[in-house]
């Protein structure tokens, strides 16, 4: 694929941007746009109001107007057109119609300028199109509490007022991938200085990225109400808007500063993901549906690269990858330790006959290394090749003799028979106990309303690993599994705005310990209330 080239106009102005604090007004912004929307499907915040508030407080000091609507109907090519920022703020739940989405992704591929605030990675779970656009899909979230916060890359408009260990509190989001491979990221989570994070030393809460020819700009931050009052916050948002709307500078290409630490090198590396690298040099993230998990690496010409700094070149003697090219083919060099370092094995790529014809190339990789793999490429001019996927083998080694340990602990069924209480019940016929009685004929269905929920106890604190839900046809589309030690205090587990009934087989992110598990529905897919055949809890 031919190379993007992005070409900046470098101007006096810049001059005068440069040195500027995050909530300074810039005289030299022109007149703008922007509209604020909230309509929300779920789970609804209550820092909603004073957050559009905050928007129009910056508006008026930064020489742009404010709309603020939950009305999709607003979602129209011709209305959109009129702003330079779209703010999705923690929106909730499926929000457009098809129409609407369709005259939403013509204003990003016209220009338009996109930023999402917190809930906003809780939205549109069924429109690829917006997960690629706002980066990552949330995942679940801990108790509201303090935290530090990385700030990486300090010179974006929206992280160059704040410091480098901005310590804060708030409700911490984990998501369900990382978006630096897609996104440049600008702060993370210290997942030290907090409890219940799960995406481990590189955990992004802040990012952005150029995408389909417009521009988005995500922060994970701002649940609570106090946020919106926080100057260093009002600034960070007020950042975000100015880069998307295209009236201040800032990278956002590439993943973004290395975190320190870095992740833990993989002693076996086996298949990575070409689009999970931790650094890069020319290449792009492409979407692709003929490529394994929808993604690969493409723009690829001589001279770029890739680095895995999770990945160890430590004992490697082959190499494999997954290729396409309708260009002119080239050359995978195996590094280890830098993009020019160690050079372990060469590979020679083809052209397949088309950007979305997949082969595998292969061979042997020589020498001792113990860096973490680099990925060069060379050939000639244009573009090379994409790499959707690479596998690195590892020699024999001596099989270690095995020591002792404790036996492995039995998964298993921990609910059936257990007290329940439920928040209501739609007839003497459909208990709370039906639904952990063992009898796929029995159920225990509540009132025609929202929220409902059912919580079962589980006698003592267990490691509980998998929730399974048994829905008969009147089922939660969005609902939480929560988990808690009292029965008092709920942490959410998990969380969906779009199921689909029938069977919902949920594996929770790590093992949670709690006495008392809880279904809580936030919102029906029928008429009827929530009716389940089954509530299955399984852990140790």
């Amino acid at each position: 694929m031919p190379k993007r080239i992005l070409f900046t106009l470098i101007a006096g102005l810049l001059v005068t941007v440069l040195g500027l604090g995050a909530q300074a007004a810039l005289a030299a912004d022109p007149p703008y746009k922007v509209l604020v929307f909230s309509k929300t499907a779920g789970f609804r915040h209550d820092s909603i109001p004073v957050g559009i508030q905050m928007v129009r407080d910056l508006g008026a000091a930064n020489n742009f107007t404010v709309d603020a609507t939950e009305d999709a109907a607003a979602f129209t090519t011709a209305n959109l057109a009129q702003y330079k920022v779209v703010i999705f703020l923690s929106t909730t739940g499926d929000v457009l119609n098809a129409a609407q989405q369709t005259a939403f992704e013509s204003y990003i591929g016209s220009g338009g300028g996109y930023v999402g605030v917190h809930a906003a990675a809780d939205t549109e779970y069924d429109w690829p199109f917006y997960g690629q656009l706002v980066g990552a899909w949330f995942a679940s979230h801990p108790a509201i509490q303090q935290v530090t916060v990385r700030v990486d890359d300090q010179t974006h408009p929206s992280t160059t007022g704040l410091p480098a260990a901005w310590v804060r509190t708030d409700e911490l989001y984990n998501y369900r991938t990382n978006p630096r491979g897609v996104a440049r990221v600008l702060a993370r989570l210290d997942e030290s200085t907090y409890t219940g994070g799960s995406m481990g030393a590189d955990h992004p809460i802040t990012w952005c990225h150029p995408f389909q020819g417009g521009r988005a700009w995500y922060t994970g931050l701002g649940h609570t109400q106090q946020s919106y009052a926080e100057p260093l916050f009002r600034g960070h948002v007020l950042g975000g808007i100015r880069w998307a709307a295209g009236v201040a500078a800032g990278d956002c290409g590439g993943g973004g500063p290395t975190p320190t630490p870095t992740p833990t090198v993989t002693p076996n590396p086996g298949t990575t993901q070409a689009e999970a690298f931790t650094s890069q040099f020319g290449t792009q993230v492409v979407a692709k549906a003929s490529a394994r998990g929808g993604q690969a690496v493409g723009y690829i010409e001589n001279g770029d690269w890739l680095g895995f700094s999770g990945v160890s070149t430590a004992g490697v003697t082959g190499f494999s990858a997954r290729v396409a090219s309708a260009g002119v083919g080239g050359t995978i060099q195996v590094r280890s330790g830098s993009a020019t370092g160690t050079l372990l094995g060469s590979i020679a790529v083809a052209p397949t006959g088309g950007w979305e014809n997949w082969a595998t190339v292969s061979g042997t990789l020589t020498g001792t290394a113990t860096g973490p793999l680099f990925l060069a490429f060379t050939g000639g001019a244009g573009s090379l090749f994409d790499i959707d996927e690479f596998t690195l083998v590892k020699g024999p080694t001596p099989t270690p003799t095995p020591t002792p340990s404790d036996p492995v602990p039995t998964v298993k069924l921990l609910s059936q028979g257990r007290p329940v209480t439920v928040s209501s019940t739609e007839n003497a016929g459909t208990p709370g106990s039906a639904a952990v009685d063992g009898n796929a004929g029995t159920r225990w269905s509540s009132a025609f309303s929202d929220p409902q929920w059912i919580s079962v106890d589980l006698g003592a604190p267990h490691p509980v690993s998998r929730v399974k839900l048994t829905w008969e046809a009147a089922y939660g589309k969005a609902y939480r599994i929560e988990t808690s030690t009292d029965g008092t205090t709920w942490t959410p587990a998990y969380t969906t705005t779009a199921s689909d009934g029938g069977v919902d087989d949920i594996t929770l992110s790590t093992n949670v310990s709690a006495r008392y598990v809880r279904v809580y529905g936030t919102q029906r897919a029928t008429g009827y209330g929530y009716s389940l055949w089954e509530l299955e809890v399984y852990g140790y």
